[in-house]
């Protein structure tokens, strides 16, 4: 009675695998449709698929600046897209989907969420397939449909209460789709990687070695290549003031 009809298959992923909506992942972005300037020898200030930053907004123009170039450029506005979740994108069209998919930082399952060009207050997903060959890559479209009680669904016979929790369940099953969903589509100035820290790795102590004389040498001859950092020194003083009274003895 009033019941979305779904099977029960879909209803245990919507509880065992929830995902919080934070304001993080809610925060809406801007990135670039296309290249800016488009035409002549001029560099590149933006990109398509950059992020940008507004720091102005006429309405039909905008000046932004790309994260990645750091250079500055007034716009029409229909160069740029809003994006939020991270994957729900506002004001694109069908072709401009394929182009973003297609940027290669792109992988097999890369997605987007799109308004839809035939359907009022409907969406599509529009999800990418790598070939073998460049000329073998593939987008594929989906029609999401929306029901009376704000469920979604693009099989009918599998409904989701909202579009985050549709992506949730495509990204574990492939249930219709090309393939599964495997991560947002690639906005540069958001997912570049960052560095792998270097790791600086002392080397081992034998502690059944380690003389008083070693821990508590003059600060003046300590290098990186100590073995006992000036802070395991001080640790090791202040526990030895708090036993003076005691039989430990170090020099053993």
């Amino acid at each position: 009675m009033g019941t979305c009809p779904t099977r029960s298959h879909s209803h245990m992923v919507l509880e065992n695998h929830s995902v919080p909506e934070s304001t993080d992942i809610q925060e809406s972005i801007i990135v670039a449709l296309q290249n800016y300037p488009s035409i002549g020898q001029t560099e590149l200030t933006m990109r398509i698929g950059d992020r940008l930053t507004v720091t102005s907004n006429d309405g039909d123009f905008m000046m932004v600046k790309s994260l990645t170039t750091e250079c500055e450029s007034y716009i029409p506005s229909k160069y740029t897209a809003e994006v939020t979740h991270r994957w729900l994108y506002t004001g694109i069209s069908r072709f401009k989907a394929v182009e973003l998919l297609m940027l290669p930082e792109n992988i097999t399952g890369s997605f987007l969420i799109r308004e839809s060009e035939t359907t009022k207050d409907g969406h599509s997903l529009s999800v990418l397939r790598r070939g073998s060959r460049a000329d073998l890559d593939s987008v594929k479209h989906y029609r999401i449909s929306h029901l009376p009680n704000g469920w979604v669904f693009i099989s009918p016979g599998l409904t989701f209460p909202s579009l985050m929790r549709l992506i949730d369940h495509y990204t574990e099953n492939t249930a219709g789709l090309c393939c599964r969903l495997t991560k947002p589509c690639y906005i540069c100035g958001l997912d570049q990687t960052r560095p792998t820290p270097r790791v600086i790795r002392r080397p081992t102590m034998n502690w059944k070695d380690m003389s008083r004389s070693l821990i508590f040498r003059q600060k003046a001859t300590d290098s990186n290549d100590s073995q006992v950092s000036e802070g395991l020194r001080e640790a090791i003083s202040s526990y030895l003031e708090m036993t003076e009274d005691s039989d430990l003895n170090w020099d053993m």
